[in-house]
């Protein structure tokens, strides 16, 4: 390892990797090479052509090198290191998301989980998948083909044996080896190796039947039926039985994106979608001129982590480092690997339908970029608002107050981050609302209680004017949180800030305007339901019902006109008989009623 302001004529003569560093120790750039001494020397040569590694070199002021054994464990390395430090002029895949696997755990009697962390922890992995309920809906439709246990302790039997969705371990219902039969045929279903489940259970069903054990024949019938119900589920279907991955990208002059098809036994099981950062400038408008460098930091990124390699990779072009990642992909799977451009009908076909997903994807993140690049603009804020929550309060006269949370991410709603709250505070105050809205939400985010999930916002937007907002100031004050905030009046659509007197007025017609208003009613949406919800369960629930002369509808009003049922006992009979449709006798019984009822 050396540090040096120059190339250095004793840099070694073998492969490795490198760091270039500015004079406040911030890596600029990571790469590998084949020769540390040829490649490093050739950022110092008199005339450098390509813009981004001139601006490189205004900033470089010492670098640092790590020597390895091989070319291949430099490139491993050097993905690693892009990974960990994102380094701003590297091309770097975006992947901040937390893709939901299926795992298989090594137990006696394993389970099959939904879960986001991947550990080294000898259990059986599969994924990732880009959408949780699609992965919940998998396990949905193979609990009563494939019975397995579900419960964290075995100490049944329970209700799922019952209805013959677990086969009961807990309790010796099932040996082992059989239990590992269903796990075996579980994890071929994962793989995408239908036909292999399908002819072992035809051939056990046949041998069941053989030895004249009809039951365990019957069973074993209904359950590739069931098979069979769930492979008509597979829709987008090809002719072929090939494990691959298909990769394209679209791009302009600032924006790429790159869309992986996963295909397995021939289907296409999953679709991810990437942004890459740090591009070399001016990229070209056409798709089919996208520079192979591109390509080439996608896979090593991509396949550095526990993503499974496939049998082939088809993507649009060859990459300068094929060997070289090609050797690693294979060592990482254990199998040859093909790494090849699309010659058939059928593989053109393939690659022109992911990039098409890839530019609609980069049309939909190229509108959204501008929406919050207004939007910072006029806030002033420091940063992208990237990550944003909106806040609102929904009550009935300060009865029964709800608050929610939603969150929105790179101007799209992430609604398994989204919260409710049931309000506290008594009577109809708005301001203290918000507040306890605001510190049980980022007390946790402030101190000890701080989650490695949950991360501060780029911005924060709370419903109401400049009382509001003062109220979410002095919060974040309290708890030490530095980020944007703003507030929004429903009536004229005013933008309040800190700092600024006047409220700013948006175009209404500015995608900045757009988003905020699509934030707003979906804060407000939100609030409602779960308000509405509770209401609901007071109204199926009330000593109203049991008053002669109270009826759903006069009941229901009752609740809407006071808030809640308390309000009704405390109210006098002329109050009661405001209500429309209430009479002042039927007031009378009311009141009396409740009374005496306490």
């Amino acid at each position: 390892m050396t540090f040096s302001s120059a190339p250095d004529e004793n840099l070694p003569d073998g492969p490795g990797v490198y760091l270039m560093y500015d004079s406040q120790d911030t890596i600029l750039y990571v790469g590998k090479a084949k020769s540390l001494k040829k490649r490093v020397k050739s950022y110092f040569r008199v005339e450098i052509e390509d813009p981004k590694t001139r601006a490189l070199m205004k900033q470089f002021h010492h670098l640092e090198y790590l020597v390895t054994d091989s070319e291949k464990e430099a490139l491993i390395l050097e993905s690693n290191l892009i990974k960990k430090h994102l380094p701003r002029y590297n091309i770097r895949l975006k992947d901040d998301k937390r893709y939901p696997y299926l795992k298989v755990t090594r137990e006696d009697f394993p389970r099959l989980l939904v879960t986001r962390r991947y550990e080294d922890d000898g259990a059986d992995y599969y994924g990732p998948y880009t959408d949780v309920k699609a992965v919940r809906n998998i396990i949905k439709f193979l609990k009563p083909v494939f019975p397995l246990r579900d419960c964290k302790r075995m100490d049944g039997p329970c209700l799922n044996y019952q209805i013959k969705l677990c086969p009961a371990p807990c309790s010796g219902q099932v040996s082992k080896a059989d239990y590992q039969k269903q796990i075996d045929q579980v994890k071929l279903f994962l793989e995408g190796r239908y036909d292999d489940i399908k002819a072992i259970m035809k051939d056990e069903m046949l041998e069941s039947a053989s030895q004249k054990e009809y039951e365990k024949a019957a069973a074993l019938r209904d359950q590739l039926h069931s098979l069979d119900d769930i492979l008509e589920k597979q829709k987008m279907e090809l002719n072929r039985n090939l494990d691959q991955d298909v990769i394209a990208a679209s791009a302009d002059k600032d924006l790429a994106v790159v869309v992986v098809f996963s295909l397995r036994a021939g289907k296409i099981l999953s679709k991810e979608d990437f942004i890459m950062e740090g591009l070399p400038e001016g990229l070209p408008e056409d798709d089919n001129s996208i520079p192979e460098s591109v390509y080439s930091a996608f896979l090593k990124q991509y396949y550095s982590g526990p993503r499974p390699v496939p049998g082939e990779i088809l993507i649009p072009l060859l990459v300068k480092d094929e060997k070289i990642i090609l050797e690693w992909l294979e060592d990482k799977k254990g199998d040859p690997v093909t790494l090849k451009i699309p010659e058939t009908n059928l593989e053109r076909s393939m690659v022109r339908m992911v990039s098409k997903n890839a530019q609609i994807i980069k049309d939909h993140q190229k509108e959204f970029k501008n929406a919050l690049l207004d939007l910072k603009g006029y806030l002033h804020i420091p940063r992208l608002p990237r990550h944003i929550e909106a806040f609102d309060i929904s009550n009935l006269s300060g009865q029964m107050a709800v608050g929610s949370m939603v969150v929105f991410k790179d101007g799209k709603p992430k609604k398994n981050a989204y919260r409710r709250f049931k309000i506290k505070t008594s009577g109809p105050d708005d301001y203290a609302m918000m507040r306890e809205l605001l510190e049980r939400r980022y007390r946790k985010l402030s101190g000890a209680d701080e989650s490695e999930e949950e991360e501060l916002p780029d911005l924060i937007v709370v419903d109401g004017g400049r009382g509001q907002l003062n109220v979410a100031l002095d919060v974040l004050r309290s708890y030490g949180i530095q980020t944007g905030v703003m507030g929004l009046a429903k009536e004229f659509e005013h933008v309040f800030v800190p700092d600024v007197s006047s409220p700013i007025i948006l175009p209404p017609k500015s995608p900045a305007m757009h988003l905020l208003q699509r934030i707003r009613d979906e804060a407000h949406r939100f609030a409602i339901s779960y308000h509405r919800k509770l209401r609901s369960g007071e109204i199926e629930h009330s000593l109203l019902d049991e008053i002669p002369g109270v009826g759903p509808k006069r009941k229901q009003k009752l609740l809407k006109y006071f808030g809640s049922l308390e309000q009704v006992k405390n109210a006098a009979v002329d109050e009661i008989a405001r209500v429309e449709g209430i009479s002042s006798n039927l007031a009378l019984v009311i009141h009396d009623f409740l009374q005496n009822r306490g």
